[in-house]
């Protein structure tokens, strides 16, 4: 996801430096920080605006923003009320799940809005070095599991038998090879960063396929886009809330049912993917700051739709961040309103 730049005035760009040379000294190669001021999108004076001030100072609030347009479209309506409603300083910065989680114990990050699972990040940094805390669902409810396009489900119904008997897309590894897969069929994962079992599951379900990775979640959606224009199969990790649903007709196809601990051998696992119940991380020293936006975020809690509306925006309909945040914001005061402190 591309940074939302604008011209900062002289303060703002002060900071801007400052959380650079901070981010220098921590080391790694984390992108550089987008930084959002008060009123820098023509701040608008509201009955939230003047019941912010007085509250605490809202100070800075740093939010991971992983590379997926729907954890965009979060950051980006949070950020954009914690900046016009309660006066915060907003850093996003552009970093991958597992280095979002690293930035807790070092200051770097103060937020996970959209947490997938991660059950092993969850007991370093919440359970045993109690730096992180687990602050409730976001409202997104997520799936991850393969996809299909619907014009080869219906020309195809059996392969929706894999439920029960996942070696029926052994039957169909042909018609989804490609030069990348070699002699095996292809399943096409985005990020090699992102959550993803599929190795395992091959493994697991002894499937003649390969992961071939697209790179991003943009790289995989052109990838769709075009198979589906040409009418050619692909086979894709896909997952949801995703606001390029509405842009293409996929199938799930599911395999057996996920329970406890059928997937706690990650090189043989013989199950689908299980639930997402998307929740919401902090760090400890955030939660224990005082400031009014840890409330706020608390409180945070939105729909699949709500996401995929913006996440659209941005995408389809070419918006910055902010501007797909206002629109969202000006239609929903109802929703955002119950998450001011």
């Amino acid at each position: 996801m591309g940074l939302n730049r604008r011209t900062l005035s002289p303060t703002a760009a002060m900071l801007a430096t400052f959380a650079i040379i901070l981010s220098a000294c921590g080391g790694g190669a984390t992108p550089a920080p987008s930084i959002s001021t008060p009123g820098a999108s023509g701040g608008e004076a509201s009955a939230s605006a003047v019941a912010a001030a007085s509250l605490a100072p809202c100070g800075t609030v740093n939010i991971a923003v992983n590379p997926w347009v729907g954890y965009e479209a979060d950051a980006a309506v949070v950020g954009y009320l914690l900046q016009q409603k309660l006066g915060c300083t907003v850093v996003k910065k552009n970093i991958d799940e597992q280095t979002s989680w690293q930035g807790f114990p070092t200051g770097e990050v103060d937020v996970i809005l959209e947490n997938w699972g991660h059950e092993d990040l969850a007991a370093k940094y919440i359970t045993a070095d109690k730096v992180a805390q687990d602050l409730g669902s976001n409202g997104n409810e997520g799936v991850i599991g393969w996809y299909v396009p619907k014009f080869f489900v219906d020309a195809n119904p059996d392969i929706l038998t894999a439920k029960t008997d996942p070696t029926i897309l052994n039957k169909y590894a042909a018609q989804f090879k490609t030069s990348e897969s070699g002699d095996k069929g292809q399943i096409l994962d985005g990020d090699p960063s992102f959550v993803t079992n599929d190795q395992g599951m091959i493994n697991g379900f002894g499937l003649n396929y390969k992961v071939v990775y697209s790179g991003s979640e943009a790289a995989s959606n052109k990838a769709i886009q075009a198979a589906v224009d040409a009418q050619k199969p692909i086979l894709v990790y896909y997952y949801t809330p995703n606001w390029f649903s509405s842009k293409v007709d996929l199938v799930h196809i599911e395999f057996p049912a996920w329970t406890p601990g059928c997937d706690k051998v990650a090189t043989n696992i013989k199950c689908d993917y299980p639930p997402y119940h998307l929740n919401k991380v902090v760090s400890t020293k955030f939660a224990t700051s005082g400031s009014p936006a840890f409330t706020f975020i608390q409180k945070f809690k939105w729909t699949n739709d709500d996401q995929n509306a913006v996440a659209a925006d941005i995408t389809s309909n070419g918006m910055s961040d902010d501007d797909a945040a206002k629109k969202w914001v000006d239609a929903n005061p109802s929703v955002w309103q119950a998450w001011m402190p």
